[in-house]
């Protein structure tokens, strides 16, 4: 494992690439011996320079939702990161902010009670109080967009820049949460369609895995 120092100074690096949209080599490049644990670590220390600049934790990110995905990546549970109030977009993004951006479309549950232990399928979807269309928009700190490890992705925050919800915000009862379609414009134009099952089956699991990774970690 790493030390505690260790980790703070490589979230500071990552903190200054995200603020200043300069590039640096992978993590895993100059230690390639960070495990998945120390990559959770130096994604903590780095949301933890941006709370005590006065952001504010808002919600969660899912990566690695497919399981063909993470087959491809031998990895048995999906990863996640931590958004912010201030990675929200209202109105105008520009993409100037970002390195390597990228859009996708998504489903963001809004919870309406607190969820402090592991939960079932059942459990979690009674305590969904919205659902909303969104988008997330990816970015990556790393110089070489495509050459680095899970555990890069992970301390990079699991890649996560900004994010957009919708404004037409539905109850979900009533709703089939694994069959809603997804259509992704760019400039009027489709340019990716999706069902709502390509997010791990059902996206209401992806809130059962979310809140089995945060339990482990007494989150």
């Amino acid at each position: 494992m790493l030390d505690d120092a260790t980790c703070h100074a490589l979230a500071g690096e990552l903190d200054g690439a995200r603020r200043s949209c300069q590039p640096i080599e992978s993590l895993t490049a100059r230690n390639p011996a960070i495990e998945l644990a120390d990559a959770y670590r130096v994604m903590r220390a780095g949301i933890g320079l941006r709370v005590a600049r006065g952001e504010a934790v808002c919600g969660y990110k899912m990566g690695f939702t497919s399981q063909a995905k993470r087959s491809q990546m031998g990895l048995g549970d999906p990863i996640y990161g931590v958004l912010t109030e201030h990675m929200r977009v209202e109105n105008t993004f520009r993409v100037s902010r970002c390195i390597h951006p990228r859009a996708e479309a998504e489903i963001a549950f809004v919870i309406g009670r607190e969820i402090r232990d592991p939960v079932d399928r059942a459990e979690a979807l009674d305590s969904i109080a919205y659902v909303l269309a969104a988008i997330e928009i990816l970015d990556s700190r790393y110089r070489d967009f495509n050459l680095f490890s899970l555990p890069d992705v992970v301390a990079d925050n699991s890649s996560a820049s900004h994010f957009a919800i919708s404004e037409d915000a539905r109850a979900p009862g009533g709703l089939d949460l694994r069959t809603l379609k997804m259509r992704l414009l760019f400039d009027g134009e489709p340019r990716a369609e999706a069902e709502s099952s390509a997010i791990s089956g059902d996206p209401v699991e992806s809130l059962v895995q979310l809140s089995k990774l945060l339990c482990e970690e007494g989150e």
